[in-house]
């Protein structure tokens, strides 16, 4: 059995909703996966089965029109999204999440529906060019006025960017430094001064864009101030321990997956020296590793996800599923094209694909080296 069943029990509903969403991608989504890589976008079809899925609501209340399930939920369905392409992820917008923990009722009542019916998607934009990892070194400024704040400066690497509707955008406020005048906001892509200053190429992910987004004198209004004003640091860190449990972590295990199931299908089906090379110990034994790896991710996955709903602190946790989960995806990858040989370059296969997709999982959302810094300043208590 390819997925190993865990000891977390997952409930009738989400059991027939993951169903659900497995025939969908397996049977709708799937055959536009060449489509999504060779066009770098994802197909409008694509979009429209996604929304009408009403998947882009999964984490939001049902009284704004979502299916109020919580982050165990939103990790089974994204497990079974990534299982084709991690651009798919982006359409059933987590950071979401940011409006609901932190939006007044305004923004909630304004936005959430939107969100929900997917008639918007939502981006994630704190880094800038010298503030990566440093997130407290941002130079993004917001300057009051009576009509709410004005945003200038720059904001690199924004995954989706340039097709979203509404960025959680951090930016200092005039008169604070450091972490202690971070504020977030919620910027609409249609207010004034608001650019996509450029999308960039890529190795992978190919799907889901990564754009530079510039502010010029950017009128943000004061009811779109996510929390409040100072407390941005604190959203973006609590924001960050979400994504990387659902968004790196559920999203890891669903490619790694997908390239166990391929490559015990390619060594059960290629045959070498008269035998299936499954039976040779160099590839099995590979295939072993993998489903170990695989199976432990989901296992940490799970466990920091339900975490999350029993509303317990998980930055450690959160740490912990980034750096196990991406860095098994990577060697899982790496073992998967090894396993299909020389097919595994060839971009004929999907193999290839996934590759280059897993290496950005060790970077993006805190790289592996900032997670061990995290965790073990927390196992220190300093």
């Amino acid at each position: 059995m390819l997925n190993l069943p865990t000891s977390f029990e997952i409930p009738a509903e989400l059991q027939e909703l993951r169903m659900r969403v497995r025939r969908m991608v397996r049977e709708e989504i799937l055959p536009f996966e060449r489509e999504i890589e060779e066009t770098d976008s994802i197909p409008d079809e694509v979009a429209t089965i996604v929304a009408g899925s009403g998947l882009p609501g999964l984490q939001i209340p049902r009284e704004y029109g979502g299916m109020g399930l919580g982050m165990f939920a939103g990790c089974v369905v994204t497990e079974e999204l990534a299982w084709s392409s991690q651009a798919l992820v982006r359409l059933v917008g987590g950071d979401a999440l940011g409006i609901g923990l932190f939006g007044s009722r305004s923004l909630m009542d304004k936005y959430l529906p939107r969100l929900a019916s997917g008639e918007f998607v939502i981006a994630f934009s704190l880094t800038e060019r010298d503030a990566g990892s440093d997130a407290a070194a941002i130079k993004c400024s917001a300057v009051p006025t009576p009509e709410g704040f004005r945003l200038n400066g720059e904001k690199v690497m924004v995954t989706g960017g340039d097709a979203a509707g509404l960025l959680l955008v951090f930016a200092v406020v005039e008169g604070g430094n450091g972490p202690g005048g971070m504020t977030a906001f919620v910027v609409e892509q249609a207010f004034p001064g608001f650019e996509v200053a450029r999308v960039e190429p890529k190795m992978g992910l190919r799907g889901i864009h990564t754009a530079q987004i510039a502010f010029k004198d950017c009128l943000v209004p004061s009811e779109n101030v996510l929390g409040e004003v100072g407390e941005g640091f604190l959203v973006a860190m609590r924001l960050l321990d979400l994504a990387r449990i659902r968004y790196n972590g559920a999203a890891s295990v669903g490619n790694a997956q997908r390239l166990l199931e391929m490559s015990v299908s390619h060594a059960r089906e290629r045959r070498q020296f008269g035998k299936r090379i499954g039976t040779f110990e160099g590839v099995g034994f590979m295939l072993a590793r993998m489903a170990v790896e695989t199976h432990a991710a989901r296992l940490v996955v799970y466990d920091a996800a339900r975490k999350v709903d029993a509303l317990r602190p998980v930055t450690l946790e959160s740490a912990m599923v980034k750096l196990l989960a991406t860095e098994a995806a990577d060697r899982v990858a790496d073992m998967a094209v090894q396993v299909h040989g020389g097919q595994g370059y060839m971009k004929d296969l999907q193999v290839e694909r996934f590759y280059r997709d897993a290496r950005l999982g060790r970077i993006w959302d805190g790289t592996s080296e900032i997670q061990q810094l995290i965790i073990s300043r927390l196992l220190l208590g300093v």
